[in-house]
């Protein structure tokens, strides 16, 4: 069977599939999820075995440490993913929730109510967790999904693959209900998002020029999310001892993720006594800095940062710094150059953090806390699908209430329009 083919069966057994899951009740949508972190549990050996194939042939492709990093999955990472079905089975089911009733003068009763929103397909580099995070999520929504995940994580996927349709045949659901496409040829991605007439929504995840790729040649909604270019401010009022804890969880925690510092900005009236302990610690963990001149004048040692350093995501252990004369400045950088995505302040000012909440365009803002907490786990939505920086129609974290819509319900005794 040709790709082609194979992309089209897909999708149109998913939207076979979502007809059936829309209806399901949270008992039955959720004992598919216990079956599936069993499953991980017991097939863990299996799992490893998998996903070592494909960082032999990572580390063969000289993929960076932080690539590899991100395509690890060890006994942490499935625990982590059995725990994150577990988190969502405790969640409510957002699907038949009334989010409004009221009664108009004619005696109409009108109410919005919940519903998934259909087929959902979900294009994504590395990660082979994000296919668990993603089938949980969809099926607990009463969504289908398409998964598509990249070459390099092929033998993982396939792999959680016969999990996930293990535990649908076990439950008695459609197979079709979450499918993970069987091939790398990269044609199969552009079949699938021309397929319109099954699919409700693309969601992409992964580089700049995967979700760019999937916006200009999508004809079905994306929700996009271009890169996480997230910035730490230290104000002049900022405990420094809480602000290098901040920043240095913000940056060396994680460094290929999407809620890592990329630039941190730190006011000038405490530059000269935060910056060199902090370049101290981030030098001991390998980050390599880039400052403005007024960060090389504290940190000498440091390379010039360049203009092309502040809108950069780097997904490694660099990180730009520039030294500011407020927060307006602060502001007006973030303003220019970050990514909607995640923006914290480290401040003891409460009036200042206030303003910073206010006008700082963000899907997630935080006063006094690292940029890592911009994750649906850690914001207690359970496992996320990924993060929205596009205002329509979620903002930040994608959980279960972002994984679908809501209908207009009506209810008449007879009445006609005149």
């Amino acid at each position: 069977m040709s790709v082609e083919q194979t992309i089209v069966d897909m999708a149109r057994e998913a939207k076979e599939a979502a007809r059936v899951v829309a209806r399901l009740g949270a008992r039955e949508k959720d004992a598919v999820l216990e079956g599936i972190a069993r499953m991980l549990l017991d097939e863990a050996s299996t799992i490893k075995e998998e996903n070592e194939k494909d960082l032999k042939a990572a580390r063969e492709k000289g993929l960076s440490e932080a690539m590899i990093d991100r395509l690890t999955v060890g006994d942490a990472v499935i625990e982590s993913m059995a725990q994150g079905l577990r988190d969502v089975v405790k969640l409510p089911d957002p699907v038949g929730t009334v989010t409004g009733m009221w009664l108009r003068p004619n005696g109409l009763q009108v109410g919005r109510v919940r519903i998934p929103l259909g087929v959902i397909a979900m294009i994504y580099e590395s990660r082979p967790n994000a296919t668990i995070d993603a089938a949980a999520l969809c099926l607990k929504a009463g969504n289908a999904v398409i998964l598509r995940g990249g070459s390099e994580a092929f033998h993982s996927n396939a792999a959680l693959s016969q999990i996930i349709q293990r535990a649908l045949r076990e439950n008695g659901m459609p197979e079709a209900a979450a499918q993970v496409i069987p091939v790398t040829d990269r044609a199969a991605v552009n079949v699938l998002l021309a397929q319109e007439e099954y699919v409700d929504l693309i969601i992409p995840r992964g580089g700049e020029g995967l979700i760019r790729f999937v916006v200009d040649n999508a004809k079905i909604p994306v929700l996009k999310h271009y890169k996480g270019v997230c910035h730490v401010y230290v104000d002049e009022d900022a405990d420094l001892g809480m602000a290098e804890e901040i920043a240095f969880n913000a940056k060396a925690q994680r460094a290929g993720v999407c809620n890592a510092m990329e630039t941190l900005l730190v006011h000038e009236g405490v530059a000269a006594s935060f910056l060199p302990p902090m370049a101290k610690r981030f030098t001991e963990a390998g980050v390599e800095l880039r400052g403005c001149p007024k960060t090389r004048d504290i940190l000498p040692d440091a390379k010039e940062a360049k203009e092309e350093d502040w809108p950069m995501e780097y997904l490694d252990l660099i990180l730009a710094v520039k030294v500011v004369s407020s927060m307006e400045e602060a502001m007006d950088h973030i303003g220019t150059y970050g990514s909607a995505h995640t923006e914290a302040i480290v401040t003891s000012d409460l009036a200042c953090a206030r303003r910073f909440l206010k006008e700082v365009d963000a899907s997630v803002v935080l006063v006094n806390a690292s940029t890592r907490f911009n994750d649906g786990g850690e914001l207690g939505l359970g496992a996320e699908i990924g993060i929205s920086t596009s205002k329509l129609h979620a903002y930040g974290p994608m959980g279960l209430e972002e994984l679908t819509t809501t209908k207009f319900v009506v209810f008449g005794d007879g009445q006609v329009r005149t």
